[in-house]
């Protein structure tokens, strides 16, 4: 099969398609015939030789979390799924034509694989993020970096939960995040003011990962109410980094759920061919995301 694969860590230019043998589902795994797969910026970090302790790497390596399929393989004690179900989830070696899965759901009838494969990951961190922050009904949590795939999950998440929202991205995702339910500003110099005058801020989290911790903790006046996903440094301002996954099979499930109910939909921004994953990472790295990218098998 082919599969994208890095034999060293660096830059974009490290990632080539390659001829592999085909992976088999173990005890308590699937096997996909892989439709789509999910682009997440801890794909590029990865690549890059970041320290990440929830993926561990040993070269050559493949990339690759979270992806959309076809079941044709199914291991030993696995029950509730059979050849041939649609499902999406999360394993590894996704950017390839064949994947196994560690956890997965049946995707809803009317999702297509594209969207599908955008979901896992991003769902999981925003249900994650949004326990962690401690944001209640009635609430009001700012997003900052909130037009990506996360960002997106988690403000329609909170809204379905009764949490109002405040967002910030560039200029041109404005109404975007209007159309999510969320109050929206942009980024830049002026952000904190233009950010308070929408409202209080009771709780905060940090998408993108762009040096704003500290405004964060002015705007919340209290660090126990702001979580990064993208800040090493945000310890060293007594924030919490939120970087290990909780219960994916849970959140795979409600995301679904969220999904059947018409309460959680993500853009696919960009599509690409497994030729095309340097460059999948080269825009996600640029970010300005509208919903998520995905490489199409």
């Amino acid at each position: 099969m082919k599969k994208v694969n890095f034999a060293e860590f660096g830059g974009p230019e490290v990632l080539h398609l390659v001829e592999t043998e085909e992976p088999h589902a173990g005890p308590g795994q699937v096997r996909i015939a892989v439709r789509a797969a999910g682009v997440n910026p801890a794909d590029w970090r990865i690549r890059e030789g970041q320290v990440l302790k929830a993926h561990p790497v040993r070269l050559p390596a493949g990339l690759g979390l979270d992806a959309s399929g076809v079941v044709d393989e199914i291991g030993e004690g696995v029950e509730g799924v059979d050849i041939g179900d649609r499902v999406f989830g999360e394993g590894t070696d996704t950017y390839a034509e064949f994947a196994v899965l560690s956890a997965w759901a049946r995707m809803p009838d009317d999702l297509p694989f594209d969207q599908a494969a955008g979901y896992p990951s991003v769902v999981e961190t925003a249900l994650r993020t949004l326990d962690q922050v401690g944001v209640q009904p009635g609430q009001t949590l700012l997003v900052s970096g909130a037009s990506g795939g996360v960002g997106s999950a988690v403000l329609q998440i909170a809204r379905d939960r009764g949490i109002a929202v405040i967002g910030t991205a560039g200029a041109a995702n404005q109404d975007y995040l209007r159309s999510l339910g969320a109050l929206a500003t942009t980024y830049g110099p002026g952000w904190v003011d233009r950010a308070r005058q929408l409202g209080p801020i009771d709780a905060a989290l940090d998408i993108a990962g762009s040096g704003v911790i500290p405004e964060l903790l002015e705007l919340t006046r209290d660090p126990r109410k702001v979580v990064s996903i993208a800040d090493l440094d945000a310890p060293q301002f007594g924030v919490r980094f939120s970087g290990e996954a909780g219960s994916v099979p849970d959140a795979l499930a409600e995301a679904a759920t969220l999904i059947a109910r018409g309460k959680l939909h993500i853009p696919v921004d960009t599509t690409y061919t497994l030729t095309e994953a340097a460059q999948a990472h080269i825009d996600s790295q640029a970010g300005h995301t509208r919903g998520r990218r995905v490489i199409l098998i």
